[in-house]
C-alpha cells in the first residue's frame, strides 16, 4: 500500500520536493521518537520523580539531544548535507536544540511555574510548536548542504 502510494507521488512530485517530503517524514518519525523520549522523561522527573519541573526537563532534554543528534544524523538529514564533520555538526546541532530548551523551559516555566496550571499543560506546545521550529533549524541550518 504504501509503496504504491509512494509510486503515485513520484508522478507528482520532482527530486527535490521527493527528498524534501523524505526528510519530514524520517524527521517526524525521529522528532516524535525524541520529543516523546524528552517528554516522558520530563513529565516521570516531575511526577512521580519529585524532582522540580525544570531540572527535570533539563534532563529530558539532554537525553534527547543526544540520541536526536544521532537519529537525525544518520536517518533523518542523511544525505542532505556534509556529515562528516561531526564536531561542527554537533555544536549546530546542540545550539539549536538549546532553543528547543529554552521554548520547553518557557512552556514549562510559564504554564507550570508561573501560572500554576498541571504539569502536564505544557506537553501540547513541547510535542507540535518546538518540533517545527527545530525541523527548520535543523534543515536550513545544522545539516544544510555544504557550499560547493
Amino acid at each position: 500500500m504504501y509503496r504504491s502510494l509512494w509510486l503515485k507521488l513520484e508522478n507528482f512530485l520532482d527530486e527535490e520536493k521527493r527528498l524534501f517530503l523524505g526528510q519530514v517524514i524520517r524527521f517526524g518519525l525521529t522528532g516524535g521518537f525524541t520529543t516523546f523520549l524528552n517528554a516522558a522523561i520530563y513529565y516521570i522527573g516531575a511526577k512521580w520523580g519529585h524532582m522540580a519541573p525544570l531540572f527535570s526537563n533539563f534532563i529530558g532534554y539532554l537525553v534527547a539531544m543526544i540520541v536526536g543528534y544521532l537519529l537525525h544524523n544518520y536517518f533523518s538529514f542523511r544525505g542532505h548535507g556534509c556529515q562528516d564533520r561531526h564536531w561542527q555538526l554537533f555544536l549546530r546541532f546542540s545550539l539549536a536544540s538549546l532553543l528547543g530548551l529554552g521554548l520547553n523551559s518557557f512552556w514549562v516555566g510559564c504554564m507550570v511555574n508561573y501560572l500554576h496550571l498541571m504539569k502536564w499543560t505544557p506537553l501540547p506546545f513541547m510535542v507540535f510548536v518546538t518540533p517545527l521550529v527545530s525541523f527548520w533549524l535543523n534543515r536550513r541550518w545544522v545539516f544544510r548542504p555544504s557550499k560547493k
